[in-house]
């Protein structure tokens, strides 16, 4: 069991979001930077220059992560749809089931790279 990379996606790391947010649904786009394309310091930075550009506008976001996303979600505008509590990677899933719906958030890092995430909708919420 030593070779099993538990990083992609932990349930036990996750639990707490599922159990917090139960019936809550998140909708979000991303713009992710993988290591492979730049390092981490370069990717931070670019992406708060893309964030700053973006303004929260949903269609220069979609245009930002057509052109600088290294996620197949890019041909979609980084759009990855709606999803439950605990489906994401943790920092991704805090991000979208508590924080400010409407605006961008990050750069945020997980083992897939730095992202810029877009919360478009939450629902589920009291």
């Amino acid at each position: 069991y030593s070779n099993i990379d538990s990083r992609k996606f932990n349930f036990f790391e996750n639990i707490g979001s599922m159990i917090s947010n139960f019936g809550k649904k998140a909708t979000a786009s991303h713009i992710l930077i993988g290591p492979k394309t730049m390092n981490q310091e370069d990717a931070r930075a670019k992406l708060i220059e893309i964030k700053e550009a973006v303004d929260n506008d949903p269609e220069k976001f979609a245009e930002m992560a057509m052109e600088w996303s290294s996620c197949p979600s890019k041909k979609k505008g980084g759009d990855l749809g709606s999803f439950n509590a605990g489906m994401m990677v943790k920092n991704f899933d805090r991000v979208c089931f508590e924080e400010e719906v409407g605006v961008v958030h990050g750069p945020v890092s997980t083992q897939f790279g730095e992202h810029l995430i877009f919360l478009r909708e939450r629902t589920g919420e009291d």
